[in-house]
């Protein structure tokens, strides 16, 4: 089959870039030419066997349960261990064996049954449905299609059903996906825990209070997890049951539909936290076992399974896997219009060990050799490929741990193709530095290295607390500063207590600093924005099925007598300033200060300079502070507002000239001097050609040259 014009290969590989930017990279250049024509070689099959890509990656409005316009039914599906597919439901009262498929080639099944009286459609919407399969050892099995649409589970069962979703008329996107971000502002969301109601919230609750809160908060982009229906809500969304179905327990696959579509009328970006790494172990309403095999879409054996994660293991060399995931991917853009997709558990994917048991310490020849699972890394460079190509626009996001090099560089260059990458090393370290480290000895050259410490234009995405600290068991930041005095002292109307000040002002600073210095892309998790006071646990045996914390309580941030709105405003102004200034989208920052005894860290990124008093009680004047441009600088953001919980301490006033006086390999300073200080506002001398400036102790200050035109 010739190849579709429509689809053309990628360029030829541009491995010299790479090398040149990198040439520690050198003594593996064949390894990333092996691997770049692994990916050009399935691309040029798919083109010559299937089509082209386009083509490959729309299978699924093939395969499954699909519905032709003169009302007819076609059914496929891929069972090769079958012995013979049946379709049951109730259109045809579960008869198991009056809808046979027909055998094809490579282990496919098709079935077509024509349209009733007057077009009628011979399996209504709304009726349910099981794929029948005959096992090789004559049992049968009744089976959910790997392509169900939607499935739901009616209260007091176990199971899942497959229902056949075909409206009349489907929701119509009535806004345009907005241009690619280039500051991306991500707020990691789950929508049956966004309300503050002990329940499973719904699509509609999101798309009506939740979205606004997000514009408001200055997010651009959503990224929604537990999405793909999972059987067991517990998991947070990472054990997928059926991968082309919208998690029915918040709703109909139109409601998600109307809340995407709301979403980009805001100007919000919508990205799916994709499971592609493994599948749940379920057979009754998962993929495991569908056609009667321990193998199918997955190894067999040991290898197929997951051992710290009881899950199932994709076979990535597979051709049929290829096109059920990659169709996957093609589905939730162009049916529901997401914008993208951050890869969940991609360390896993890479690596035969899956990082099980296994440290990366940053030496190359950990991420090449034969512990490197080629096939999956192939996978996720033709994913990134075909997204690329098909929808330039959309945006793709790597969970790696390891830091496998040019996972973030384009696949022409033998990179893996993401846009982004976590920066899964911060969150960790601001986890160790306040578990074990007193403030007095917190390392101010660490805690950069830390936030700075990225490859070369590979975009990272900064946050400063992963959604798995929220959870029982871990604490968020806001929970280790704070812990039981927050159910306590955190109104206004009780006395500031020394554990809940200094709680309130490093809990800023944190996510200040992480920012503005520690990446391309800034991340938070719903809730963490204002310090959510508890800790996030699902229903599940061990809590009697408790909804109580299975829940975010935004209802906090409201209440005027409580100190949580002092973190919400905080968050929103920090996320405001983001959004004039684009420091994300800017050159990585020029730190000019890092400095041990005074805990003081400053730079400079878009034409702002960050400046950080980390001591617990040393309040500096007259600090020197180095600077590029020249000019009268203000201040822009203060965490030491009253707005923010903070003492009041610095004048908004107050105009600051630089002084032609080289520090810290700056051709120009600001001025601050080490004399300590109290709380209360201390005077300001302005000189012509120096400056005065109070930072007082736990606040991050940021200032704007007023002499450039903005």
């Amino acid at each position: 089959m010739a190849a579709a014009a429509s689809t053309q290969p990628p360029q030829p590989l541009k491995l010299p870039q790479l090398l040149e930017r990198d040439p520690y990279l050198a003594p593996f250049e064949t390894d990333f030419q092996r691997r770049y024509s692994l990916f050009y070689n399935r691309l040029k099959n798919i083109e010559e066997n299937e089509g082209g890509l386009d083509k490959f990656s729309k299978s699924y409005k093939t395969f499954g349960v699909n519905q032709f316009v003169d009302g007819g039914i076609y059914c496929k599906e891929w069972a090769p261990g079958a012995e013979a597919v049946f379709l049951a439901g109730d259109f045809n009262g579960w008869n198991p064996f009056s809808h046979p498929y027909k055998k094809m080639e490579y282990g496919k099944w098709e079935l077509f049954i024509p349209p009733g009286q007057d077009g009628y459609p011979p399996v209504p919407h709304g009726s349910k449905l099981k794929v029948v399969i005959r096992a090789q050892n004559g049992e049968l099995l009744y089976r959910i299609s790997p392509w169900a649409r939607y499935v739901v589970r009616d209260e007091g069962k176990v199971n899942y059903d497959w229902v056949h979703w075909n409206p009349p008329q489907s929701y119509i996107h009535k806004h345009p996906s907005p241009k690619r971000l280039k500051s991306l502002r991500i707020y990691e969301s789950h929508v049956g825990i966004a309300s503050p109601e002990g329940k499973v919230a719904s699509y509609k609750n999101f798309t009506y209070n939740v979205l606004p809160r997000i514009k408001d908060l200055g997010y651009n982009c959503v990224q929604l997890m537990a999405i793909m229906e999972h059987a067991y809500y517990a998991s947070f969304g990472y054990q997928v049951t059926s991968f082309f179905a919208a998690s029915s327990r918040y709703g109909t696959p139109d409601d998600l539909k109307e809340m995407i579509d709301v979403a980009h009328s805001m100007g919000i970006t919508v990205l799916l936290d994709v499971v592609h790494s493994h599948a749940s172990k379920n057979s009754e309403d998962g993929l495991n076992k569908f056609d009667g095999t321990d193998s199918c879409f997955f190894h067999s054996g040991p290898k197929g399974t997951h051992q710290l994660w009881d899950s199932r293991l994709f076979d990535y060399a597979n051709w049929e896997v290829l096109r059920f995931l990659l169709s996957n991917l093609r589905m939730w853009i162009e049916d529901y219009r997401f914008d993208g997709f951050r890869f969940d558990g991609v360390t896993s994917m890479l690596y035969h060990h899956h990082g099980i048991g296994t440290g990366f310490s940053g030496d190359y020849n950990e991420y090449f050799g034969l512990h490197v699972d080629e096939d999956a890394l192939c996978y996720l460079m033709l994913a990134n490929h075909m997204v690329n190509f098909l929808h330039p626009e959309c945006i793709t996001i790597a969970e790696d741990v390891s830091g496998m090099p040019a996972l973030c560089r384009p696949v022409a260059e033998g990179g893996g193709g993401f846009d982004y990458r976590l920066a899964m090393a911060i969150p960790d370290k601001w986890i160790q530095i306040i578990k074990e480290l007193k403030d007095e000895d917190w390392n101010m050259g660490n805690i950069v290295h830390t936030l700075t410490n990225r490859r070369y234009e590979e975009k990272y995405i900064a946050y400063a607390e992963s959604h798995d600290q929220a959870l029982v068991g871990d604490k968020t930041l806001a929970f280790r500063l704070m812990d039981a005095e927050m159910y306590t002292n955190m109104s206004v109307l009780s006395p500031l207590t020394p554990v809940i000040d200094r709680g309130i002002q490093l809990h800023k600073m944190i996510r200040l600093i992480t920012h503005a210095l520690g990446g391309e892309s800034y991340l938070n998790f719903m809730g963490n924005e204002f310090g959510h006071p508890e800790w996030l646990d699902f229903p599940r045996k061990g809590n009697n099925e408790s909804y109580h914390y299975a829940r975010r309580q935004f209802n906090l941030t409201e209440d005027h007598l409580l100190r949580y709105r002092f973190l919400n405003t905080f968050d929103r102004d920090m996320n405001k300033l983001e959004e004039r200034f684009g420091w994300l989208a800017s050159p990585p920052a020029f730190v000019s200060e890092k400095h041990e005894s005074n805990k003081v860290i400053a730079f400079e990124r878009a034409g702002l300079i960050f400046i950080f008093n980390f001591h617990p009680y040393q309040s500096y004047v007259d600090y020197r502070v180095g600077i590029e441009t020249p000019g009268k600088y203000q201040i822009l953001l203060d965490s030491d507002a009253a707005e923010y919980g903070g003492h009041q301490r610095l004048d908004h006033s107050t105009e600051y000239f630089s002084e032609e006086y080289p520090h810290n390999y700056r051709p120009n300073s600001l001025m601050q001097s080490n004399l300590q200080t109290t709380f209360s506002q201390l005077p300001r001398r302005c000189h012509k050609h120096h400056i005065e400036v109070y930072i007082p102790s736990r606040v991050a200050i940021v200032l704007q040259n007023m002499d450039i035109p903005k």
